[in-house]
């Protein structure tokens, strides 16, 4: 081999490093061996193009990944009689027998489920999760402070609402990843002046340093009947929708995300036309919210079964800024519906359904009528 392409060859047997590449180019400009004919002189150049550019594309780009879920507890009450609420069936003595030993088997039961939720990509879980049916704050503390999920120190952001059974939304943070900066509990009302449902929080703050709000919601029942009852969760969208709008306008470049059991499903007309919401990231335009629940229910998976049918109650919807794919900052990666065999019940006529605590009154010890879900957000670290 010519004299000229010894160093070359010596950096080929080690790592790849661009500058000991350039500056061994450069010394073999000192050396005889350089001045031979120009066929050489353009092979060397075109090696070292291929070398160099190669080993740029050859590098991997590095990533981080964070994970926001929602999860309906289904009936986390305490044994307390509480005034104002209509927790008669959860009391020691009512209809659910509703002791100490089962809550604190409620309680750790719901702690093992989020002690799973995405550790497969996150081993340190959620940074973000959403919560609906609990009664009140007290039972959050004793959840977050399990053994199972203690060490991710969940903060709290809680405030009661005006539901008549007494449960609300919640949001549970872990303050390594997100920063609180304020939150606020906003009320639906409805023509009927009668009606009390869960409120919309509001929780705003900077994840790993951007700007994020999440919406946290239970909208009103299909108690009634889908249609009869369908208006409220109109009704519930477009004030969801509303919340959207204001803080895109206060800040655009905010993220938005909005999660919770809708009570309704992604093809439904509070989703798909009052929310404003797309399936499709093909066809992202305008002022449109992406939702990547549409396509699974439209394959037929579902979070929640009633009657041998499965509904995808449980969504998480987001504002384009993080649905375009630019991953300088978070965008979305994927959204899992967490339905692993040791939530679902093993026999009977509810054979494969969520395995709840209670069916028809039976103490069965299991989780919720719900599966939670679950997105995964990337970008690329700098």
């Amino acid at each position: 081999m010519s004299n000229f392409l010894k160093p070359i060859k010596k950096i080929i047997k080690q790592p790849l490093d661009i500058e000991r590449i350039i500056i061994t180019f450069a010394d073999s400009f000192t050396e005889k061996s350089f001045y031979m004919k120009s066929e050489r002189i353009l092979l060397l150049f075109i090696f070292l193009f291929i070398t160099v550019f190669g080993c740029i594309s050859a590098q991997e780009k590095q990533y981080e990944i964070t994970c926001v879920s929602f999860y309906n507890l289904e009936n986390l009450f305490d044994t307390i009689d509480q005034e104002n609420v209509n927790d008669a069936e959860f009391l020691p003595e009512g209809k659910n027998r509703w002791t100490g030993t089962r809550f604190w088997e409620k309680i750790h039961n719901m702690a093992h489920v989020i002690s799973k939720i995405g550790i497969k990509t996150i081993p340190s879980g959620p940074a973000i999760l959403g919560v609906s049916e609990i009664e009140n704050r007290s039972v959050l503390e004793d959840l977050v402070r399990d053994p199972q999920i203690s060490d991710r120190n969940y903060q709290i952001v809680h405030q009661d609402g005006p539901d008549r059974r007494g449960v609300d939304c919640a949001l549970l943070y872990n303050p390594k990843y997100f920063k609180l900066e304020n939150y606020v509990s906003v009320r639906l009302y409805t023509d009927d002046s009668t009606f009390r449902t869960r409120d919309q929080l509001v929780v705003c703050g900077k994840l790993l340093d951007e700007d994020f709000a999440f919406i946290v919601m239970h909208w009103p029942s299909r108690s009634g009947g889908e249609a009869r009852s369908r208006p409220k969760r109109i009704a519930a969208a477009a004030l969801a929708r509303h919340i959207t709008d204001s803080l895109l306008a206060e800040n655009p470049k905010r993220k938005v995300i909005l999660m919770g059991d809708l009570n309704d499903n992604p093809t439904d007309i509070s989703i798909k036309k009052t929310l404003n919401t797309f399936g499709d990231l093909k066809k992202a335009s305008g002022n449109l919210l992406y939702n990547p629940a549409d396509n699974y229910y439209k394959q037929g998976i579902g979070s929640n079964a009633y009657r041998d049918t499965w509904s995808l109650f449980d969504q998480i919807i987001m504002s384009q800024n993080i649905s375009n794919g630019d991953r300088s900052s978070f965008s979305f990666h994927k959204y899992h519906i967490m339905n692993e065999k040791f939530l679902l019940q093993t026999d009977g006529a509810y054979k494969n359904y969520p395995l709840r605590s209670f069916s028809s009154g039976v103490w069965l010890n299991g989780y919720s009528d719900h599966f939670p879900v679950y997105i995964y957000l990337i970008r690329e670290k700098q």
